[in-house]
């Protein structure tokens, strides 16, 4: 592996709530066909992230787990820290915090929560950060994480604010391949490239240390390469099927050929983390099979 391209990494997302033995068997299944981190999101209607990430790991020997990602605009600093620092002693150091400013006014109406200005938001997921680092480094703070230095911090998002503040702080970076809007609308290559690169500015010296990830939206493994683009340009006509082609967010192809396109991906932005949701839990598998160890 040629200097500083990092290991792949693949990682699910499950939605859907679920009775305790389906959920570990979710959980299992996910292990077993070789993804290496299971993510909980944390939306209303949702599992609820800290106990669902327990009871994976109580079932679960390798898989890592994290909260892709917290709400923080739910959350006290200082509570949430008990919440952080017992999820990582309880899953035995397996576990990934991942923070984001929270952006679904809807949910927060819902919880009687007043809906923050962005800057408040950005502020307030500052002021967390810091919190939970006062708390790693305090011999006294109760409980103790079992990783030392707190369990590694993704943050994700797309504006100027949060990746600079990402690129202060984080493990591990996520982009979002998407903008936020009536409708989805897939981010092209050029504004992905443009996001990954003012990250990597920003992270300066810290860039061969900090990992990138990506949300993959679309995954379909095919014969006919072809048709599955031209399918998701009929529901997304906003992109041409070229422009959807060039993108680490849609992986459409037999499992060689998006395997191939991982790689490409890898070189050309530095990514090496994806991420599906659970109704592509088995679609990748034969992807992953063919990256895991390169």
């Amino acid at each position: 592996m040629a200097t500083g391209i990092k290991p792949f990494r693949f990682g699910v997302d499950l939605i859907t709530p679920a009775p305790r033995r389906a959920w570990v068997g979710k959980c299992r299944k996910a292990e077993e066909l070789g993804y290496d981190v299971i993510g909980v999101g944390d939306h209303l209607g949702m599992p609820a992230p800290f106990p669902a990430l327990v009871l994976a790991a109580e079932n679960t020997e390798r898989v890592r787990l994290k909260t892709f990602v917290l709400n923080t605009g739910f959350y006290n600093p200082v509570l949430l820290a008990r919440e952080v620092t017992g999820t990582d002693q309880c899953t035995d150091g397996r576990f990934e915090l991942g923070l984001g400013a929270g952006y679904v006014k809807a949910e927060f109406d819902a919880a009687g929560i007043p809906f923050p200005t962005p800057r408040q938001r950005l502020r307030h997921l500052e002021r967390t950060i810091e919190q939970l680092k006062e708390s790693y480094a305090d011999p006294g703070h109760q409980p103790r994480p079992a990783q030392p230095s707190g369990p590694p911090l993704l943050l994700g998002g797309r504006g100027n604010g949060l990746l600079t503040l990402a690129a202060a702080h984080a493990d591990i970076i996520a982009f979002i391949g998407a903008a936020a809007s009536h409708k989805m609308l897939l981010a092209d290559a050029a504004e992905l490239t443009e996001r990954v690169e003012f990250a990597k500015a920003a992270l300066g010296p810290r860039v061969a240390q900090v990992e990138l990830n990506v949300f993959a939206h679309c995954v379909d493994v095919t014969d006919d390469r072809r048709a599955g683009l031209e399918a998701v340009h009929r529901r997304m006509p906003e992109r041409t099927v070229e422009q959807l082609a060039e993108l680490p967010t849609v992986l459409i192809g037999t499992a060689a050929q998006i395997a191939e396109q991982l790689e490409t991906h890898r070189e050309r932005y530095g990514i090496s983390y994806f991420t599906v949701l659970e109704h592509n839990l088995e679609a990748l598998a034969p992807v992953i099979d063919l990256l895991h160890g390169k």
